[in-house]
């Protein structure tokens, strides 16, 4: 396929321009997409606010090999239009990527966490994405969405499937009592994930509000404002005893602190959400009681993409999260400015074929 197509192209912060560029060819193992949906992120709108971070303007990137202006997305969903090589896709299918590339050689490939590949990058912040009518992709990292699931519940399947991956890192086991700080979009889609996995009793923490309303309908046992004295709230009610796991969901820099004075004696806290400043730690304290301090990042493509998709087909998460599909010209006013303003409670999505 030739031609030129409509994409925003990213060239530094708060500089996104809509130009016509070349409909990319894709490479052998690749598939050509025709994009029809793609979520937008908060990494999307810090990269686009304070940025470059992650996005390689300056100099090339070290496994993508981009350098220059890009093209950001990296939630992204649409039908296969063209495929070289020996590929388990098709033209014609639809489709969801995770976006994030693995190399498959290296020891890291080799252990499964292709998340943390020695030569990772990832489709939308390291290399061209889907905030455009095409893009090519390396098949593998792509699976077939379900028939007769919409493409607006199809285009959370990537950020669910890190939701998915989080809720794995998290070692919760069916009877543990859990607490997720955060309902915002991440912090939901760990809630669905850990809904999924195990039979746990999840609290979930944030201002009061739909947010919270949301994730007593996706199965939070109970909820917690958190203009409220929360560790005090946690230790009650598990009988001073606190949560077998914390999980950090909002980013918020004092959340760490109460997420530390909140779990058990030998409990574990997982470091989800991405705070702006760095927090304090209390390392006497996560010392003393034997406490387990983990992260997560991404997703195992061959893990979580396929039972994110399986996820969005069986229940209400997409319809609850969805807050807007918008054209792609709209992206920077209706959709980046919103998220950085902190207006946005659940998902929006692009669909780049869309006119204003």
């Amino acid at each position: 396929m030739t031609g030129t197509m409509r994409a925003a192209v990213y060239h530094g912060a708060h500089d996104i321009r809509f130009e016509d560029v070349p409909v990319p060819v894709p490479r052998n193992g690749e598939a050509l997409i025709a994009v029809r949906r793609n979520g937008i992120c908060g990494t999307d709108a810090t990269e686009w606010a304070n940025g470059p971070a992650m996005v390689p303007l300056a100099q090339r990137h070290p496994a993508s090999g981009h350098i220059g202006p890009m093209i950001p997305g990296h939630e992204f969903v649409g039908e296969v239009v063209d495929v070289r090589g020996d590929t388990a896709v098709r033209a014609g299918q639809v489709v969801a990527s995770g976006a994030g590339v693995w190399c498959g050689a290296c020891d890291r490939c080799a252990q499964g966490r292709t998340n943390v590949c020695r030569r990772y990058y990832t489709l939308g912040l390291n290399a061209n994405g889907g905030l455009a009518e095409y893009v090519a992709v390396p098949a593998r990292t792509l699976r077939a969405v379900p028939d007769g699931l919409p493409l607006d519940h199809a285009g959370m399947a990537q950020p669910l499937a890190v939701g998915l991956h989080a809720a794995r890192r998290a070692g919760v086991k069916d009877g543990d009592r859990v607490v997720v700080i955060g309902a915002g979009a991440i912090g939901t889609f760990v809630l669905a994930g850990l809904t999924h996995l195990h039979a746990a009793e999840v609290t979930v923490i944030d201002l009061p509000g739909p947010k919270l309303s949301r994730a007593r309908e996706l199965g939070a046992a109970r909820t917690l404002s958190a203009r409220d004295d929360v560790v005090a709230a946690v230790l009650d009610a598990t009988s001073g005893q606190g949560a077998d796991v914390v999980i950090e969901a909002s980013g918020a820099p004092t959340q760490y602190a109460n997420a530390l004075a909140m779990v058990a004696v030998g409990g574990r806290v997982l470091a989800v959400g991405l705070p702006k400043e760095k927090p304090a730690v209390d390392m006497f304290a996560l010392a003393l009681r034997e406490i387990t301090l983990d992260s997560t990042v991404a997703h195992v493509c061959g893990e979580d993409l396929g039972p994110a998709l399986d996820i969005l087909a069986e229940g209400p998460l997409a319809t609850l999260l969805l807050d807007d599909v918008i054209p792609l010209e709209h992206l920077v006013e209706t959709g980046l400015a919103r998220l950085v303003s902190g207006l946005v409670d659940g998902k929006i999505l692009v669909d780049p074929s869309a006119r204003p």
